[in-house]
């Protein structure tokens, strides 16, 4: 165990006496969500030990500590991505630090473009797999055994048991949850329209720059993860309309009294089954 997990796990416990079981890491434009917890303890990523900044757009770079329909909680408001410069460990770091927290349940979203022609914008995705398109795999190098195994299995990344408790509430609130699967890039560009049809091929429904390697580290870890991606733009040439950082954001400010009442019921539904 690296003396830099120590660290960041005792000034994290120095400046909350929370010990949430959910963890949460909201995309682009979906932080808004952290706004909504109680009793909230917050710490910028800039202070703890370890921690990159997040510099990204939409990604406020704190840490929250609080309550949602009184289960406590853990949320990364903003995430740290590939394209920002940082290795693939900074990028997995917080992921660690909440294993070491205590947290078991792990709830990942994000914004992504849609490569099936049944989604637009605004859409819901619950994310039943995964298509690494970036080269990159945070296991890569030694292995660190208090963590987990060497060779981790991926065949049920997003937990089954979790995605039928995102549909059973999404189906209560009436909010169509559609299910794909998600391709990972390193950005920063958007893709070709030679790359989406590409992705369409091998069985990508939706693309982003995000997500996977954060899945990976989670599940060598032993957390169980539940990922939904808000669809915020139609991919590179799909539509006349050329993707665009403004559109991703607003869209996804749009779906904020959805994603916000989804999160909430999935988290209580956890909560109250001790997951």
């Amino acid at each position: 165990m690296k003396d830099v997990y120590l660290s960041a796990v005792e000034y994290i416990s120095k400046n909350t006496d929370k010990k949430p079981a959910i963890g949460l890491i909201l995309g682009s434009g979906l932080g808004g969500f952290a706004d909504t917890v109680k009793s909230k303890d917050v710490i910028p990523y800039g202070e703890i030990p370890g921690f990159r900044v997040s510099t990204a757009i939409g990604h406020a770079g704190e840490l929250v500590f609080g309550a949602v329909k009184d289960v406590d909680v853990v949320i990364m408001k903003g995430r740290l991505h590939l394209y920002e410069g940082y290795h693939i460990s900074d990028i997995v770091f917080p992921v660690r630090i909440m294993k070491l927290l205590g947290v078991r349940t792990l709830i990942i979203t994000n914004a992504a473009g849609g490569i099936n022609t049944i989604f637009a914008p605004g859409d819901l995705m619950l994310i039943c797999d995964h298509i690494n398109l970036s080269g990159e795999n945070p296991l890569i190098g030694p292995n660190d055994s208090s963590f987990g195994e060497r060779f981790p299995s991926m065949c049920c990344a997003y937990d089954p048991g979790l995605r039928a408790i995102a549909k059973a509430e999404a189906n209560k609130l009436g909010i169509k949850l559609k299910e794909g699967v998600y391709a990972y890039t390193k950005g920063p560009s958007y893709e070709t329209p030679a790359e989406i049809r590409m992705m369409k091929i091998i069985g990508a429904d939706a693309v982003g720059m995000s997500t996977v390697p954060e899945v990976i580290a989670a599940r060598h870890a032993g957390l169980s993860v539940l990922g939904i991606s808000c669809i915020t733009n139609i991919a590179a040439g799909l539509s006349s309309q050329e993707p665009n950082t403004e559109e991703v954001i607003e869209v996804a400010n749009s779906v904020k009294s959805r994603f916000t009442s989804l999160i909430e019921n999935i988290i209580s539904q956890i909560g109250s089954n001790g997951k």
